[in-house]
């Protein structure tokens, strides 16, 4: 018999998309105010693997990614996709976002992202939101699955969070990595 007890904390991960810089510097400042110290943030590249946001954010599209110093239990998941979607509304001009903020939580075991749209491989959690499951670790990086979006499948970004991973264990080992 399985013994339940409360998972282990996580990094808190977010993946942004943005076709107005300042609008995505406000959504940091306010991501940073909200979940405190961002440890870790990619640098800016085009957004060249879909064209799904291209009507509504214009383009050119930019894709950046950011951690945080502080780990979050994995249950505040919902709660904090809701945050971001409306931060997201509220950096809107015109009712069309120029910013698209994805939360996800990173694990030793997995990445997993939060979304309010449901699909065959994607949990419900509450309140509209469901945990797609984006990326496993095994044979010592993250693996992505049959469903992965291509930006995640991108090797540095594999390379980025395999050493957010590192501070993850050291973070929870009270360690420097």
């Amino acid at each position: 018999m399985s013994v339940p007890k409360p998972p282990l904390p996580a990094k808190l991960f977010v993946g942004l998309l943005f076709s107005d810089a300042k609008k995505c510097r406000e959504a940091i400042m306010r991501l940073h105010e909200h979940f405190g110290s961002i440890d870790m943030v990619t640098q800016p590249r085009p957004f060249t693997e879909s064209s799904y946001y291209d009507k509504e954010m214009g383009k050119p599209i930019f894709r950046s990614f950011l951690s945080f110093e502080r780990l979050v239990s994995p249950q505040t998941l919902p709660e904090i996709k809701l945050f971001t979607n409306d931060l997201e509304t509220s950096l809107a001009v015109e009712g069309s976002r120029k910013v698209n903020i994805d939360p996800g939580i990173l694990s030793e075991e997995r990445l997993v992202l939060a979304t309010g749209k449901n699909y065959t491989h994607r949990i419900y959690i509450r309140d509209g939101i469901y945990a797609d499951l984006t990326l496993i670790y095994r044979r010592g990086g993250y693996q992505p699955l049959d469903w992965t979006y291509p930006d995640y499948r991108d090797p540095l970004l594999l390379h980025f969070l395999k050493v957010l991973r590192l501070k993850l264990v050291a973070l929870r080992k009270h360690s420097i990595p």
